[in-house]
């Protein structure tokens, strides 16, 4: 089947693009890698801890929830790496709070990844260079250059793009050198282009499978992107629902088998393009070590990240591991954070942004980058 024509020349064949994907919520990361071989996990999770006889193993220490299953060829093929023990600063165990200081990197009037994207030499200029699944521009995209939000490529138009109506704000819109003209011609840009993609039935290759599920569809309008050549630096989704303070299991293995499953088929669908893609998974923070009354996990600080693409030495579980004793568990019980998420983000915004990009986008940040490339 024939791959989706090019809709942007001049992008050349090293174009990159990056993936983010927020676990909203608080995704308990110890249930989703279980330390298998930690008899603290065990003792805290008499009935919810995952079991290493359903467990699929990785590498003798940690074994992945066997929801997660789909993930497993990712990782011994190397293109899957876990970062654990990760997380941010904020202690305040508030959704609300951990996300704004995550996805402003600490910094107010802003997201980090459109800092990122305007830190770029070749800062893009397109109109599909960053782009969002969903209803709003996320606080990790807030100042970008240009960020084009959609729920479907299918809804995102004006109609005709030789209507009347579209040559008459092209008109209007060119006439005008302030934001509000150069937002107005970007989204006539943006909408061509869609309306293009919209012309070319799409196929997933090599045999992937989405679900119909919102965040399968959602990778899958940017593989499509991707494949297209259309410019694309950033895309922002999210997968919400992951607090569990009641009911983990109910909660979370249906979130879990879909992630599995969409990452599982948006890797294959994009075959050789993964080279210059990477995806990374984060949430605000885990859960609490124990186990409550209610057969859930209470808000806690140290979680996992999830890196995949091209050039990642994956197949192994990274960041320093605490224990779970006592003595060494953060404030009420949680699982310290021992890696910060920026130094998870660092090598990736170096690869996809060249030298320079990381004192721009976590300005006054010392980094200690997570050893994720070659």
């Amino acid at each position: 089947m024939a791959e989706v024509q090019s809709l942007v020349t001049g992008n050349g064949d090293d174009q990159r693009t990056l993936v983010v994907i927020f676990l909203r919520g608080g995704a308990d990361g110890l249930n989703m890698v279980a330390p298998l071989q930690d008899d603290g996990y065990h003792n805290a999770r008499p009935r919810i801890a995952i079991t290493k006889s359903k467990a699929v193993a990785l590498d003798g220490f940690y074994g992945l929830n066997p929801l997660l299953k789909d993930l497993e060829p990712l990782y011994r093929d190397g293109s899957l790496a876990i970062i654990h023990a990760v997380g941010s600063e904020d202690s305040t165990r508030s959704h609300f709070e951990a996300q704004d200081l995550m996805e402003h990197g600490g910094i107010t009037g802003g997201g980090w990844l459109a800092r990122f994207l305007r830190a770029q030499a070749t800062a893009a200029a397109g109109p599909l260079a960053a782009v969002a699944l969903g209803s709003s521009v996320p606080e990790c995209l807030r100042g970008a250059p240009a960020v084009t939000v959609f729920q479907s490529l299918d809804d995102f138009s004006l109609g005709n793009p030789r209507s009347r109506l579209t040559e008459s704000l092209g008109r209007l819109y060119g006439l005008r050198s302030d934001d509000l003209g150069r937002a107005g011609r970007y989204t006539l840009e943006a909408v061509g282009h869609i309306d293009r993609l919209r012309g070319q039935k799409y196929h997933a290759a090599n045999g992937a499978e989405y679900g119909a599920d919102n965040f399968s569809t959602g990778l899958m309008q940017i593989a499509r992107l991707i494949k297209a050549r259309v410019g694309l630096q950033a895309a922002s989704i999210d997968v919400k629902g992951w607090d569990s303070h009641f009911g983990q299991s109910t909660v979370m293995d249906p979130l879990m088998a879909r992630l599995a499953k969409a990452l599982s088929a948006f890797c294959r669908d994009l075959g050789g393009e993964l080279e210059r893609t990477t995806v990374v998974a984060m949430t605000e923070f885990g859960r609490r070590v124990a186990e409550n009354s209610a057969f859930g996990t209470d808000h806690g600080r140290g979680s996992v990240m999830f890196v995949l693409g091209g050039g990642a030495q994956g197949g192994r579980v990274l960041g320093k591991w605490p224990g779970l004793t006592r003595d060494v568990l953060d404030g009420p019980g949680d699982l310290p954070v021992t890696t910060n998420y920026r130094n998870v983000l660092a090598p990736i915004l170096e690869r996809h942004g060249g030298a320079g990009v990381l004192e721009q986008t976590f300005p006054e940040f010392v980094f200690e980058p997570v050893r994720l490339f070659a």
